[in-house]
């Protein structure tokens, strides 16, 4: 397929799950606040500030935005045109990556995400976001949870559909990861002690926001932070956990190159293995011995790594992508062989 092609694709599933993911990350915040309504007015306004710092748009935050208060971080992170990162113009390049390749979309799929379009742009959606936050957000995941479905169940399992699942996991791994780290950023009381130490309500919102929290009672049975860490980190079950999702992308990877797991033929390839790899034997007890920022910190950076890795494999150079023969895998074990004939026929 063409690399651009690829790249429009990949981007288009990103930025609607990018958007699905900053709904629920304000969520995850309005939840905490929950418990404090003792706060005065400028301590609680401070408990809005972390979710800046976690998307990594603090600079231009502070460019277009006097002080991070409530209403200013929900504009910014909902609607505002001017932060490229916003729900609004998430929907918005997602929607123009999908009327390019309109050829290789079903007519389901467009229509429902021109439709989500249609609505962040409506006066409803201001409406909403004026007077029922909540609600307009419930609409947004709503119809990003509706468009994966609708992807899944009409795109054909070529090239097209690995790059899309490419595109859902990675974003959906770092934003994961972000989800945990809102915790690091919580400001400190007036005496120095930190108004809210992550306890048993912290965590169950960041279970809640990843819709985690049923699957998550189903096999544990405390919330604690290194139950939490262990589930939406190191699950090789859930959806939304990080290990899951580096499952997903390295299936992606190699049903594209055509390499048996195990090896890998670029670089994109040989990232997502080791990150995998570590994700398999890893535990909470790494993160905690790490420090749990440093460690999160850490792997939002190596998922940046595979997205460049995958930009320089496929779209920036293509001629320089490898679809290695069959003869450099001799040396395999039958399991790998096998596999990768399976692959081959397909």
């Amino acid at each position: 397929m063409l690399s651009r092609v690829a790249n429009t694709l990949y981007w288009m599933v990103r930025y609607v799950e990018r958007a699905d993911n900053l709904a629920r990350l304000i969520d995850v915040n309005q939840q905490l606040l929950l418990d404090s309504e003792r706060l005065d007015s400028e301590r609680l306004r401070g408990f809005w500030h972390p979710i800046i710092l976690s998307t990594g748009d603090e600079d231009l935050f502070s460019t277009l935005y006097a002080e991070a208060g409530s209403t200013e971080v929900i504009r910014f992170l909902t609607d505002d045109k001017r932060n490229p990162n916003s729900i609004t113009s998430c929907i918005a390049l997602a929607r123009e990556n999908a009327r390019t390749v309109r050829d290789q979309l079903s007519d389901e799929l467009w229509e429902e995400l021109n439709g989500l379009y249609l609505f962040t742009r409506s006066t409803e959606a201001e409406h909403l976001i004026a007077e029922n936050p909540p609600r307009y957000y419930e609409n947004v995941r709503r119809s990003a949870v509706t468009f994966l479905g609708i992807a899944a169940s009409t795109t054909l399992r070529d090239e097209d559909w690995d790059f899309m699942e490419l595109g859902r996991h990675l974003e959906r791994a770092d934003k994961t990861t972000r989800f945990l780290d809102v915790a690091n950023y919580l400001p400190d009381g007036s005496d120095g002690t930190v108004v809210a130490a992550p306890g048993i309500l912290h965590w169950t919102a960041i279970l809640r926001s990843c819709g985690a929290l049923g699957a998550f009672r189903a096999v544990e049975r405390k919330i604690n932070a290194r139950s939490v860490i262990d589930f939406l980190i190191f699950s090789g079950k859930f959806p939304r956990s990080v290990r899951f999702c580096m499952e997903k992308a390295d299936h992606a990877l190699h049903r594209i190159s055509g390499t048996p797991r195990g090896t890998f033929c670029n670089d994109a390839e040989r990232e997502t293995g080791r990150l995998l790899a570590d994700l398999n034997f890893g535990s909470s007890e790494d993160a905690f011995r790490t420090g749990l920022h440093d460690y999160l910190d850490a792997l939002q950076e190596r998922f940046n790594a595979i997205g460049a890795a995958i930009f320089q494999s496929y779209v920036l150079m293509p001629e320089q992508v490898q679809v290695c023969p069959a003869e450099e895998f001799r040396s395999l074990s039958a399991l790998a062989l096998w596999e990768m004939q399976q692959q081959q026929q397909q």
